[in-house]
């Protein structure tokens, strides 16, 4: 199973979303995630997340939070590990030139307006939510549909 990150850069207001415009074949292309990619051989996720951040946004992170795991099911796309991560604190300047797509910071009470995957909307809520510090989340899709998700053992409806 792959494995990759993701990150929600927090300035207290908004998150830094990337809107994946610029890759062909990109299972995202149109949708606005966070800041992330794969995991390097030898990389723990802390690693990856903070090297996927610098290279995507030219920020050195500080201050992050491991805040949950998302398993991808998927019949299209590769099984996947995703970790994700807040960050709060960071050093440097914004690099607006991403190649992955278009950076742009989002209020977080318009998130839910973005072109997001569905799965995405759960774990949002989730990281929105401080009173839940840590969560698995698993996250069954066909084709581009989401299908079941599971939160913590859970089925939700």
């Amino acid at each position: 199973m792959k494995q990759t990150t993701l990150c929600y850069i927090d300035d207290g207001t908004r998150y830094l979303m990337l809107h994946r415009v610029k890759k062909e074949n990109d299972a995202s292309h149109g949708k606005w995630i966070g800041v992330g990619g794969k995991c390097e051989a030898d990389e723990s996720p802390d690693e990856c997340m903070l090297r996927e951040v610098k290279e995507e946004t030219g920020l050195e992170i500080t201050r992050w939070h491991y805040r949950g795991i998302v398993t991808f099911i998927s019949n299209t796309w590769p099984n996947e590990y995703m970790h994700l991560f807040t960050a709060s604190e960071w050093q440097g300047h914004i690099d607006m030139d991403c190649n992955e797509g278009d950076l742009a910071w989002i209020a977080k009470d318009k998130l839910m307006d973005l072109k997001l995957w569905e799965g995405d909307r759960i774990f949002l809520r989730l990281l929105l939510d401080e009173s839940t510090p840590f969560f698995s989340l698993k996250l069954i899709y066909v084709q581009d549909e989401m299908t079941t998700a599971i939160l913590n053992g859970n089925l939700l409806t």
